[in-house]
């Protein structure tokens, strides 16, 4: 992979970890566009390291809270709750794994086949979230529980899926049990970090086991992860400064846009897009 194409996979990685239309989708997106072999070893890997990438601005927004949790493990209550989340993310990712046990899981998705359906269920998600916020506006909790807390880690493990949005989806399942969407917002983001540190211990342990780390170009996989950060601290910035001001139904017409789109292409028989064809894996009921 040229240093362009790193470069512009990680400001899309930046740019969208934080805003609610999928950092995955959009990335694999721009790989099924730029004519990049989607579901290679390599691939996995230069996902994970530029989600690494958007983690640098989550320690430096939120430094406060990771040293009082650093300094204070026992007491501090956000480090309970991060725990508390990742358990029904890891039960997803681990259902997944056991359902489609020939492609690893989730990877089932990697080929861009549910693509367009994935943005729309994302779009989905927003929508009602936005509906219910509006709804109970005056009775909107500003802290966490431990009942938003799993209810959001479950729609983490969904968000594992390319095209649904994890923080779309985080955000929808704190704002469906009572959140406000800036408290939400504030928990998805830090909800990301065990999520993607412990994709990297997986994904990394099968890395050095089978040998493909060497497949990783070092100087563009570099170049997307320092622009993944950049763009990714602006991004943040931006979603916590405008998520109480505005419906989260504008991102919800943009992904049901593209993935009618998406859809469009599939069903018309382009080539510019995979076929809506059910791998083999796929069980069917």
């Amino acid at each position: 992979m040229s240093i362009i194409q790193s470069a512009l996979l990680g400001i899309l990685q930046g740019l969208c970890e934080f805003l609610p239309v999928s950092s995955s989708g959009h990335l694999l997106l721009a790989r099924i566009f730029l004519g990049v072999q989607t579901e290679t070893p390599a691939m996995k890997m230069l996902d994970i390291l530029l989600h690494i990438g958007t983690l640098i601005p989550i320690f430096i927004i939120f430094r406060r809270n990771w040293i009082d949790m650093i300094l204070h493990p026992i007491r501090n209550r956000t480090l309970l709750l991060l725990f508390i989340a990742s358990v029904p993310t890891l039960a997803v990712y681990l259902a997944a794994k056991r359902l489609f046990p020939n492609v690893n899981g989730f990877s089932v998705f990697d080929s861009g086949w549910f693509l367009g359906s994935s943005f729309i269920i994302s779009a989905l998600f927003l929508l009602i979230s936005d509906r219910v916020s509006a709804r109970h506006s005056g009775r909107r909790a500003a802290g966490v529980g431990i009942p938003q807390a799993v209810v959001m880690g479950l729609f983490q493990g969904v968000g594992m899926i390319p095209g649904v949005s994890r923080s779309g989806s985080t955000i929808s399942g704190g704002v469906i049990t009572g959140l406000t969407k800036t408290a939400a917002a504030r928990f998805s983001f830090m909800m990301s970090v065990p999520a993607i540190l412990g994709s990297l211990l997986m994904e990394g342990k099968d890395a050095l086991e089978l040998g493909y780390i060497s497949e990783i170009d070092l100087v563009p996989s570099l170049a997307g992860i320092i622009l993944a950060a950049a763009v990714g601290y602006f991004s943040i910035r931006f979603m916590l400064r405008i998520i109480s001001r505005i419906p989260l139904s504008w991102f919800s017409l943009y992904l049901a846009l593209i993935g009618i789109a998406y859809l469009i292409l599939q069903f018309s028989g382009s080539q510019l897009v995979p076929a809506f064809t059910m791998p083999s894996s796929f069980p069917v009921v």
